[in-house]
C-alpha cells in the first residue's frame, strides 16, 4: 500500500471537525515519545509553548482519524519544507565530536569540508589589526596579500594601512594580480598563524566558544535573552546551562558596581570571604570595594589582606565565586544592578 492510499484510508470521518494548525501539531507530538517531543519543545518560545501547551490539555480523548490527519500534515508539511545549510556545518562537528572524540572530529572535518576556513584564520577575523600586523610584519608581500583577501575588507584595509610604505606597495600589487586562492595557500597561511598565535598568546587563544562566549553574546545581547534562552538550553543540556549562567555573572563585574550597589553587597558578605577574595587582586581593582567603606573599615581589610598567608588560587576563586552568588541573589531581587541599567543585564 502507498503511503498516499493509506492516508486515504485513514482520513478524518466526516462526523468529526478537522482539527486546527495548532491542534495537529499537539496531537502528533502526543504521539512521540517523551525524549523526541522534550527535544522538539525545547526549541520553542515560551508564547509557543504555552499555546502548544494549552491545545494538548484542551484536547480530550484523540480518537484514530485525528491521529491520522495530524501524521498526514506532518507529511503535507515535510515535503514542502527543506533543511537549511546554514549551521549544518557545526551540526556535523557537534555530532562527530560525540561520535569520534575531539582530535578524530577534527581531522574528519577536514576531510570532509576541505574549503572550510581553519580555526586560526577564524580567529585572525578577532584579531585587532594592530595585532596582526605584528602577526604578519616580516612575511613575504605574497603571504599577507593573501591573508588580507581571506579577512574581512574593513579590518584588511586596516591592516594594510599600518604597513610599512614599501610594504603595502608591493602587498597591494600582489592583491591586484591574485586570482583564486589554492587550498595549499590557506593551509600555509594557517600554519603560519597557528605558530604565531600559540607563541603570543598560547595554544587557548585558538579554542573558539563555550559557556563563557555564550554568556557575553548573552550580556551584549537587547532583550531579556537570559530569562528566554537559558531555560531552553536547560531543557536541552542542564549542565551546560548552568556553566553558561556561573559566565554571566562574573566577579570582574562587580568592579562597576556604583559605591551604594557596592555598599548593600557588602553588607551581606563575609570578611574572610572578602578578604580571601580581595587577596587575588591587583590594588587597582580592589578600590570599588575600598571605596564602599568607611576610610577606618577599608584600612582594616587592607591589613588583613597583609596579614593573609599565601592562598591557593582555588581558595580566592571560591571566595570570588561566593560573593557573586550573593551578588546574583541581589540583582534578581532588584536590589543591585549590575551592567549598564539600560536593559543589558539587571
Amino acid at each position: 500500500m502507498t503511503q498516499e492510499s493509506a492516508l486515504t484510508d485513514t482520513a478524518p470521518a466526516a462526523n468529526l471537525a478537522l482539527l486546527s494548525r495548532v491542534d495537529r501539531a499537539a496531537v502528533f507530538l502526543m504521539l512521540l515519545d517523551d525524549a523526541e517531543a522534550s527535544s522538539l519543545l525545547g526549541r520553542l518560545t515560551p508564547a509557543e509553548l504555552e499555546k502548544l501547551g494549552a491545545a494538548m490539555m484542551a484536547l480530550g480523548e484523540i480518537e484514530q482519524p485525528h491521529m491520522a490527519e495530524a501524521l498526514a500534515d506532518f507529511a503535507d508539511e515535510a515535503a514542502r519544507e527543506m533543511l537549511p545549510r546554514r549551521g549544518r556545518t557545526d551540526r556535523v562537528r557537534n555530532l562527530l565530536d560525540k561520535a569520534l572524540g575531539p582530535a578524530r572530529a577534527d581531522s574528519m572535518m577536514q576531510r570532509i569540508e576541505p574549503d572550510a576556513n581553519p580555526r586560526s584564520l577564524e580567529l585572525a577575523q578577532w584579531l585587532a589589526p594592530g595585532v596582526l600586523v605584528r602577526l604578519i610584519l616580516d612575511e613575504h608581500p605574497q603571504v599577507i596579500a593573501a591573508l588580507l583577501l581571506l579577512i574581512e575588507p574593513d579590518p584588511a584595509a586596516e591592516v594594510l594601512a599600518m604597513l610599512p610604505l614599501e610594504l603595502q606597495t608591493l602587498v597591494v600589487e600582489r592583491v591586484a594580480k591574485s586570482g583564486a586562492i589554492s587550498q595549499t595557500a590557506i593551509a600555509t597561511i594557517d600554519t603560519l598563524l597557528t605558530q604565531r598565535i600559540s607563541a603570543t598568546y598560547g595554544t587557548a587563544a585558538l579554542m573558539l566558544g563555550g559557556p563563557r562566549d555564550a554568556a557575553n553574546l548573552i550580556n551584549r545581547a537587547a532583550g531579556e535573552l537570559r530569562g528566554t534562552v537559558l531555560p531552553a538550553i536547560a531543557e536541552r543540556d542542564a549542565p551546560l546551562a548552568e556553566k553558561i549562567e556561573e559566565e554571566l555573572f562574573t566577579f570582574e563585574m562587580l568592579f562597576v558596581l556604583d559605591p551604594m550597589g557596592m555598599g548593600r553587597l557588602l553588607r551581606d558578605v563575609d570578611n574572610e570571604k572578602l578578604v580571601d577574595a580581595l587577596k587575588g587582586l591587583k590594588e587597582a581593582d580592589r578600590s570599588p570595594f575600598f571605596a564602599a567603606m568607611s576610610s577606618r573599615a577599608a584600612d582594616g581589610v587592607r591589613d588583613e589582606i597583609e596579614l593573609r598567608g599565601r592562598l591557593a588560587k582555588s581558595e580566592v576563586i571560591a571566595a570570588q565565586k561566593a560573593i557573586v552568588d550573593i551578588a546574583r541573589g541581589l540583582a534578581e531581587a532588584g536590589e543591585i544592578v549590575i551592567g549598564s541599567g539600560s536593559g543589558d543585564f539587571v
